[in-house]
């Protein structure tokens, strides 16, 4: 499907369909492992030119969808769009390279240095009016009050983002670990590429995400300590998956006990499982009015799935797995 829309997203409300279309076309770029990356250098040119204008329009309360892949994330967002006053932008990479070149931990657009954390700090004067005016100019062109965008690996850069849009509010959404794992497993050896003689998966451009992962958030991280050793020695997709599970979900315990109330943790479970009462609870944290037809099209497109079987996971990988588990109420 292309921009995640189908006929029946369309039906419901067609100009909803136009707005995805022109998000997917000239603002989320295209990365590793998708096809259409001709389009990246036009993508590029037109930030650039609109990093340089004025900011067209003000970005009010912008929602950010965090969590991990494979977890929900993007039928949430997809359902957000529904939403008369929202502009859903999908994993917009593309454009966060722009504002912070130094962001990109798959390789999607460049080999240079890649951080997972960004700090407040990182948001110097020229990345907040960068991002102030490409949000801004998303709005304004697609003619949409609020932003929604889902990019999970924001986890790790909540205060960065907050230092550019101080009134954010964040969605975190967990799922359990096994299904999360199994679902990584199946895509990652589904949409394995190889290019040029670069191998393009789950992990980037030759595993450049699995050793950012590996070198920025389990060595820096003492509650991970046990499975330090065993990391280099890792090559099953499930293990690997199952790693980034444990690290993203630690993340998710630590913005939860700190408690902001800018920040709202569900489960995908329980979206699936009452989706209007779900639904209805994040459009009132959000601050977005009331609206049947959003609520009605995530009744019916959100149904519950079929448990995966259990996974076979490295032996010293098992007892952060399954407390993790424990800690999250699966």
């Amino acid at each position: 499907m292309v921009a995640q829309i189908n006929r029946h997203y369309t039906l419901i409300r067609p100009h909803k369909a136009l707005v995805r279309l022109a998000t997917y076309a000239f603002f989320e770029g295209r990365p590793v492992t998708t096809r259409g990356r001709w389009i990246n250098p036009l993508v590029f040119a037109e930030f650039s030119l609109l990093r340089r204008l004025p900011q067209i329009k003000s970005v009010h309360k912008p929602l950010f969808i965090l969590g991990m892949g494979r977890s929900g994330t993007t039928i949430l967002g997809l359902i957000l769009s529904m939403h008369r006053e929202v502009g859903f932008l999908n994993e917009p990479k593309a454009l966060w390279h722009t504002i912070r070149s130094d962001e990109d931990v798959n390789g999607s657009y460049s080999q240079g240095i890649g951080r997972y954390r960004l700090a407040a700090i990182d948001a110097d004067s020229d990345v907040v009016r960068t991002a102030r005016r490409l949000f801004g100019a998303y709005l304004a062109i697609t003619g949409s009050r609020r932003v929604v965008d889902k990019y999970p690996e924001l986890i790790f850069r909540v205060p960065f983002v907050k230092a550019i849009f101080p009134d954010a509010r964040f969605v975190v959404l967990v799922r359990n670990g096994m299904d999360t794992t199994a679902s990584i497993e199946r895509w990652s050896r589904e949409h394995q590429e190889h290019v040029r003689g670069e191998v393009h998966d789950w992990w980037g451009v030759n595993g450049r995400k699995w050793k950012l992962m590996q070198e920025q958030l389990v060595v820096t991280d003492t509650g991970l300590v046990s499975i330090q050793d065993v990391m280099p020695h890792l090559s099953r997709q499930s293990d690997m998956a199952a790693v980034e599970w444990i690290v993203t979900m630690r993340e998710a315990l630590r913005h939860r006990r700190r408690g902001n109330d800018d920040m709202l943790f569900l489960k995908y479970e329980d979206l699936v499982a009452a989706p209007r009462m779900m639904l209805q609870r994040i459009s009132n944290f959000a601050g977005l009015d009331e609206d049947e037809t959003y609520l009605s099209y995530g009744e019916s497109v959100l149904k519950p799935g079929h448990p995966h079987a259990p996974l076979e996971l490295h032996r010293a990988l098992q007892p952060l797995f399954f407390q993790m588990m424990q800690e999250l109420g699966y």
